[in-house]
């Protein structure tokens, strides 16, 4: 879409970055959007409105591609307070009944433990406790994540040196 500005006669280039993903090999979609939301409807019914982004108390919701809300799990975690979907004035959400999300936090290989150095912070700031360190022999304590206690609210994400752990849809 190309917009012409009439008072300085310049045209500005707006790119739909959503259909960027097409061409690229990033899987934005194998992570989750917002919490509770029906994702095969989202992009067809999101109005970009952004009264999510603004009533979410921790300000984990930005804009992301095509200006769509996602949760960027970099600025904090969710609390799954159900704020962001109160705020909607569309359709888009499940009722808070449902579970928030299919996603849980994966640990990649850039994590410290992994060359042996001692670091836990994804567990300590893991409130569900699902996050647990296997002491191992001649190393130190590896992280495994016990997917049935995560909630995938992303606290671990943030405190992590390495940015080794993201939050996934399983």
């Amino acid at each position: 879409m190309i917009i012409f500005d009439k008072v300085f006669g310049m045209s500005h280039v707006q790119v739909n970055l959503s259909r960027r993903q097409l061409f690229t090999r990033r899987k934005v979609m194998d992570r989750p959007s917002l919490p509770w939301v029906k994702e095969a409807q989202f992009t067809d019914l999101c109005t970009q409105c952004g009264e999510c982004i603004k009533q979410c108390p921790t300000k984990i919701i930005h804009p992301g591609d095509g200006g769509f809300p996602r949760v960027d799990f970099q600025h904090g975690e969710c609390t799954f307070c159900y704020q962001c979907a109160e705020a909607c004035p569309e359709p888009l959400f499940l009722p808070k009944t449902e579970p928030a999300w299919q996603a849980r936090a994966v640990i990649e290989d850039s994590c410290l433990a992994t060359k042996n150095i001692d670091c836990r912070s994804c567990g300590d700031s893991c409130e569900p406790f699902a996050i647990r360190f296997k002491l191992a022999v001649g190393s130190v304590a590896q992280p495994q994540i016990d997917m049935a206690s995560c909630t995938g609210c992303g606290a671990c994400v943030s405190v992590c040196p390495t940015s080794a752990i993201t939050i996934k849809n399983t």
